[in-house]
């Protein structure tokens, strides 16, 4: 008899093994014996304690040679039809704008491509690198400012979102916001796409818009004459009947 064959007919002292491990009532019908490598076999066991559907005992043995099976390990592992646990995701991975409470913090990632040092002037690619001084004073301050592709990210988002051109708001408007009054102008290169919202009865007041943005709220939208409250007309005097005063 083989190795093999010896630790696939050791049924009993791998029951054995994984009812020391949990109890006889949670160690069922012995299922299958896999040869995992030369000399290794695991048996594996229903589960039947509650709430665990699915998921086996399992029970390592080994041997070498002519030498006695020896129990290297007994785990507790799921099925194809086990229910687990979802797979873990990182807190980074699971936040969602909006998700911030007071007292949160979100630090970026090492090395986030969305901002560059403020020295290398990452708000105004057409400065010369080599003036630092200048791209100081362009930072105000700042340490890190936000790169070429920071501002691509967001302009991308912006635009492809409620505030951009494809809104179902923008596509009802008769005007864009480009020549609305309450549009508020950014600098920089963003200004050539996006402003800000300044009409206090809009949905986006406050919000970044793009220019070809548009809602109904537009400064130059006029009422059409179907639409407009009609004038009274003036009062007329009843000099025929008598009023009932009751």
């Amino acid at each position: 008899m083989s190795v093999e064959q010896q630790l696939t007919s050791a049924v009993d002292l791998a029951r054995t093994a994984a009812v020391e491990a949990a109890d006889a009532a949670a160690v069922g019908d012995h299922l299958r014996a896999e040869v995992d490598a030369p000399g290794l076999v695991s048996h594996v066991f229903a589960a039947q304690q509650p709430g665990y559907r699915g998921w086996t005992w399992v029970v390592s043995l080994s041997a070498v040679e002519a030498g006695e099976p020896t129990v290297n390990d007994v785990v507790l592992l799921p099925g194809a039809d086990a229910i687990v646990a979802p797979a873990w995701t990182p807190y980074r991975e699971r936040i969602r704008p909006g998700d911030l409470a007071p007292g949160d913090v979100l630090p970026p990632d090492e090395g986030d491509l969305r901002l560059v040092p403020a020295w290398s002037a990452g708000d105004d690619d057409t400065l010369d690198p080599e003036d630092l001084e200048t791209a100081r004073d362009l930072a105000l301050g700042r340490e890190w400012v936000l790169s070429l592709e920071g501002r691509e990210m967001a302009a991308e988002r912006w635009y492809g979102g409620n505030q951009g051109p494809d809104a179902p708001i923008a596509q009802q408007a008769s005007g864009s916001c480009r020549s609305c009054g309450f549009l508020v102008g950014l600098t920089g290169h963003l200004a050539e796409r996006f402003g800000v919202c300044a009409n206090g009865m809009a949905n986006d007041d406050g919000r970044v818009v793009a220019l070809d943005h548009g809602c109904g709220a537009h400064s130059g939208v006029r009422l059409a004459r179907y639409a407009a409250p009609r004038p009274l007309p003036q009062p007329v005097f009843d000099t025929l009947t008598n009023d009932d005063l009751g």
